[in-house]
C-alpha cells in the first residue's frame, strides 16, 4: 500500500489521490526537530485541520473553472472569521446574508448563505470609483448591483429604493448611481386651527345720574312728544333709556360713523336728513313712530309684551343690546318725576 493511500485512510475523506497528498503535505509535515522516521513509516498526523480550514484547502485544489459554493455547513470549531477567510468574503458579508450581528452564535450542522465573493481589488492601475460629494456612484466596467451595494454598505433593497431600480434593472459603466435614498421632503406645518374670536363682553353698567339742566330740558320734550302720540308709559320709559344709553340724553353733534342726535340715528340708514335728525323733537318723533325708511318702537309688532331692553334694539339695532334694560329702573323715576 502506497503513503498516499495511508494518508487518505487516516484522514477519512473520499478525494482524488493527488488532492489529498497535496492536503496530507501541506499538514502533516513533523517539525524540522522531530526524529526521521524509519524507511516506508508514515509520520504522525499533527493538527489534522476540519471544517472551514479543511474546505479551503480542497477549494484551492478544486480547477478554476469550478463555481465557488453559495452555502457552507457549519463545522465543530468554526468561527465566521474561519469560514469568510476560506470562502473568500468578508465577515461583514456573512452577516448581511445570512442576517448576523457581532453577537450572533453559529452552531455544527447550521447551513450559512456564503453571499457571493467579497468585492476583488482593483489593479493598482485602475482609477478609483467614483463618488460624488452628493453621494452619487460611477459604475466602472465589471461592477454589479450586488458588488456595489456590499462596497457601500448596503442591501440591494436599500440600492435599489435610491436609484428605483428592481432585480431586472441593467446598469453600464458611466452611470451615476446614488447611494442613499432621497430624504423625503418636509410634511407641510399644518395649518393653524381656526379660532374663534374671543366673544365681546359688555361690562357696561348704569351708574346712578342726577340729570342735568339739558338732559333734564331733553327728557322733558322725550314725554311730550310721546303723550302726543299716545304712547303708554312703558314705552316712554324705553325711549328715556335709549336716548341715555345713545346720547346721554344729549343731543350729540355726532357719534358712531354718521350718527346724529338724542337717539343716534343715522342719515345713511334711512332715519332722515342730518338737519332733521339734528333736531330733537323730529328725533324723538322718528323714535316712536318711525320714518318712510324704517320701524319706530310702535311699528314694532308685540312690543309691550317683548322685555324692555328687547323693544329698544328692535328700533335701535345695536351692537350692544344687554345696555339699555340697566336703564329701566331709572327711566321709569323720570317719568314718575317729570311726566
Amino acid at each position: 500500500m502506497t503513503t498516499a493511500t495511508t494518508a487518505r485512510r487516516a484522514i477519512g475523506v473520499t478525494a482524488p489521490t493527488v488532492l489529498l497528498t497535496a492536503v496530507a503535505s501541506a499538514l502533516v509535515a513533523a517539525p524540522a526537530q522531530a526524529h526521521t522516521p524509519a524507511h516506508g513509516a508514515l509520520p504522525p498526523l499533527t493538527a489534522l485541520p476540519t471544517g472551514a480550514a479543511l474546505a479551503a484547502l480542497v477549494a484551492r485544489s478544486v480547477p478554476a473553472e469550478v463555481a465557488p459554493p453559495v452555502e457552507y455547513t457549519v463545522q465543530a470549531g468554526d468561527t465566521l472569521w474561519d469560514i469568510a477567510r476560506a470562502h473568500g468574503t468578508t465577515v461583514a458579508a456573512l452577516y448581511a446574508a445570512n442576517g448576523l450581528g457581532s453577537d450572533s452564535i453559529i452552531h455544527p450542522g447550521q447551513v450559512l448563505s456564503l453571499g457571493g465573493p467579497a468585492p476583488a481589488a482593483a489593479p493598482a492601475q485602475a482609477a478609483a470609483p467614483a463618488a460624488d460629494t452628493a453621494g452619487g456612484y460611477e459604475v466602472v466596467a465589471g461592477d454589479t448591483l450586488w458588488s456595489i451595494a456590499q462596497q457601500h454598505g448596503l442591501t440591494l433593497a436599500e440600492l435599489f429604493a435610491a436609484n428605483g431600480l428592481s432585480p431586472d434593472s441593467i446598469i453600464y459603466p458611466g452611470q451615476t448611481l446614488r447611494l442613499w435614498a432621497p430624504a423625503p421632503a418636509p410634511a407641510p406645518a399644518p395649518a393653524p386651527a381656526a379660532v374663534a374670536p374671543a366673544p365681546v363682553v359688555d361690562t357696561y353698567t348704569a351708574p346712578q345720574v342726577v340729570l342735568t339742566d339739558e338732559q333734564t330740558g331733553n327728557a322733558r320734550l322725550i314725554i311730550q312728544i310721546g303723550r302726543e302720540l299716545g304712547v303708554p308709559d312703558h314705552g316712554i320709559a324705553i325711549a328715556l333709556a335709549t336716548a341715555m344709553v345713545e346720547s346721554g340724553l344729549t343731543n350729540a353733534p355726532a357719534g358712531d360713523r354718521d350718527s346724529i342726535g338724542l337717539f343716534q340715528q343715522r342719515p345713511s340708514t334711512g332715519w332722515g336728513a342730518p338737519e332733521q335728525i339734528a333736531d330733537p323733537s323730529y328725533a324723538a318723533r322718528a323714535f316712536f313712530a318711525g320714518t318712510a325708511h324704517t320701524n319706530g318702537l310702535l311699528d314694532i309688532p308685540g312690543w309691550q309684551d317683548m322685555g324692555f331692553g328687547d323693544a329698544a334694539q328692535e328700533v335701535q339695532i345695536s351692537a350692544f343690546p344687554a345696555r339699555y334694560a340697566l336703564w329701566q329702573s331709572q327711566a321709569e323715576a323720570w317719568l314718575a318725576a317729570l311726566g
